[in-house]
C-alpha cells in the first residue's frame, strides 16, 4: 500500500496553509496513495510565543481544517494526518501540541498529543522553550488500524525518547510517524534516529517534516523521508511536495520473524511490556 510524506513550509497564513496541504491531498489520491502524512505545526508558525497564542484556533473553526476536511469529504479515498495547535480549555494562553487523524470521509478519529516539550538552548542555535505557549500531552495513544497498518503517533522531539516507540511497538504498532519542525542545528540527528528507531522496533518510521525559512526568525531542517523496518530511507525530499514510499506488511513479517527481538526481550527483568 503506497503512503506519503509530505513536506511544507508553513507561515502564520492558517488559510493558506490548509489550502496549500488539501492541494498536496488532492494530488496524492490521485496518486493512489492511500495514507498522507504532514508535519508538526502545518497549521502555523509563528514568530513568537505571542503570536502563536493569538492565531491559534480551535478545530471546529479553524480556517486551516476547513479546506482538508472540504477536500477529504469530496475525494473519499485518502486519509490524513496532520499536526495542529489546538487552543487549551485549561489554560487560554497556552496551546497543545496534536497529530490530528482524519478517514477518507473527512472525520477525525484520533488525537494524539506530544509528550515531550521541546526546552533548549542550542549553542550557537536557537532558544526555544516549547512550554512557554505550550501544554505536554500525559498519555501514549495506542496504534490503530488504517487502510495501511496498525499506526503508532508521536510528535518530533518524541524521537530522542525510544521508550515510547518501545511501548507503541509492543502495542503492536506496524508504523510509526514523528511529524516534525526540526531545527537546522540539531538535523544532522533526524534521520539517524528515526533509522534506529525503525531498526529496534522493526517498524517503518515516517518521518514528514517543516523544510526552510518559516519567517525572520523560524528555519526548519526538513528531509522528510520514509524508513523500511531495516532502517534504509526508501524515498526521501528536500522541498515542498511529498515522497511515497510502499508499506510491505510482509517483509515487516519476515523481518521480525528472522530477528525475533520480541521473543529475546528480558520482560522478566524489565517488567510490564
Amino acid at each position: 500500500m503506497r503512503v506519503a510524506a509530505a513536506q511544507i513550509c508553513s507561515t502564520n497564513d492558517l488559510l493558506a496553509n490548509g489550502l496549500k496541504v488539501a492541494s498536496l491531498i488532492r494530488k496524492a489520491a490521485n496518486d493512489n496513495i492511500k495514507l498522507i502524512f504532514f508535519p508538526e505545526a502545518s497549521d502555523y508558525i509563528a514568530s513568537s510565543t505571542e503570536e502563536s497564542i493569538a492565531i491559534a484556533k480551535p478545530i471546529n473553526s479553524s480556517p486551516f481544517i476547513k479546506p482538508i476536511i472540504d477536500t477529504l469529504k469530496e475525494l473519499q479515498s485518502i486519509d490524513v494526518v496532520v499536526g495542529v495547535h489546538v487552543p487549551s480549555i485549561s489554560n487560554p494562553n497556552k496551546t497543545i501540541n496534536t497529530l490530528l487523524y482524519f478517514n477518507k470521509f473527512g472525520e477525525i478519529t484520533e488525537k494524539y498529543e506530544k509528550l515531550h516539550l521541546f526546552d533548549v538552548d542550542i549553542p550557537n542555535g536557537p532558544i526555544l522553550k516549547e512550554s512557554n505557549s505550550v501544554i505536554a500531552g500525559n498519555k501514549i495513544l495506542p496504534p490503530f488500524d488504517t487502510p495501511v497498518g496498525k499506526l503508532g503517533l508521536a510528535i518530533c522531539y518524541d524521537l530522542r525518547f525510544p521508550e515510547l516507540s518501545l511501548k507503541l511497538r509492543s502495542l503492536n504498532a506496524q508504523i510509526l510517524t514523528f511529524p516534525s519542525a526540526w531545527t537546522i542545528k540539531t538535523g544532522p540527528h533526524f534521520h539517524k534516529l528515526a533509522q534506529a528507531c525503525a531498526i529496534y522496533t522493526q517498524c517503518y518510521v515516517i518521518l514528514p517534516a517543516q523544510g526552510g525559512e518559516h519567517n525572520e526568525k523560524r528555519k526548519s531542517f526538513g528531509h522528510t523521508c520514509i524508513i523500511d523496518p531495516n532502517g534504509e530511507i526508501v524515498a526521501e525530499i528536500n522541498e515542498e511536495g511529498y515522497c511515497v514510499g510502499e508499506i510491505d506488511l510482509q517483509l515487516l513479517n519476515n523481518i521480525r520473524t528472522a530477528m525475533p527481538l520480541w521473543n529475546h526481550k528480558r520482560w522478566d527483568v524489565y517488567g510490564d511490556k
